[in-house]
């Protein structure tokens, strides 16, 4: 079985024991974290949103993704800027998913 949720603007298939790296949430370390945004589950499609459907996980790990370099230049203006950006993830395993 399987489901497909929204968070952090994105969405993503997900199974039980599946390890998804999302947009940072607000939660400790080894809390539940329930996702409600559940757009698809078991060939139901919701219209946004499938009534009554959650999606269960615990939080692993808070981090910082890979760093990546932003550069911006101008030809012929002398104009250079670099700069660096992480973003941050929190790392969850789903547990259950009901509806």
């Amino acid at each position: 079985m399987y489901a497909i949720i929204e968070t952090g603007g994105k969405q993503y298939r997900v199974e039980e024991n599946t390890e998804l790296f999302i947009e940072k949430l607000d939660v400790e370390k080894d809390g539940e974290v329930v996702f409600d945004k559940v757009l698809m589950v078991n060939g139901k499609v919701g219209t946004p949103y499938v009534e009554g459907a959650t999606v269960k996980a615990v939080c692993e790990k808070h981090g910082k993704a890979k760093k990546i370099i932003v550069y911006k230049y101008k030809s012929k203006k002398n104009y250079h800027k670099k700069q660096g950006h992480r973003q941050p993830y929190t790392k969850v395993k789903v547990v259950a998913i009901e509806g």
